[in-house]
């Protein structure tokens, strides 16, 4: 067995984990903080899946539904209209 074979596995199983993590982290960032998130994701996928990833259209079913929303997505719409909701949120 030569040298270069025995580094083979490892390097590629490393080069693979990186590219695994990263793609992973990059999903979680482009969901936002906390804050940034939307209480009404979860009443979207609900109620509203086959109009992903059109936020306005997503909004515009939420509000036909408004009666089944979940608390803390009806009190984000009271603030003003809308939703925190962003397409890069459903990728």
């Amino acid at each position: 067995m030569q040298l270069s074979d025995r580094f083979h596995g490892p390097v590629l199983l490393t080069a693979l984990a990186t590219a695994f993590f990263t793609m992973g982290s990059s999903a979680v960032l482009a969901q936002g903080t906390a804050e940034e998130r939307s209480d009404c994701m979860g009443n979207a996928f609900e109620f509203c899946s086959a109009v992903i990833p059109d936020v306005a259209k997503i909004e515009a079913c939420l509000k036909g539904n408004m009666s089944q929303l979940s608390p803390e997505c009806r009190a984000e719409f009271a603030a003003n209209g809308r939703t925190r909701l962003r397409p890069e949120q459903f990728r």
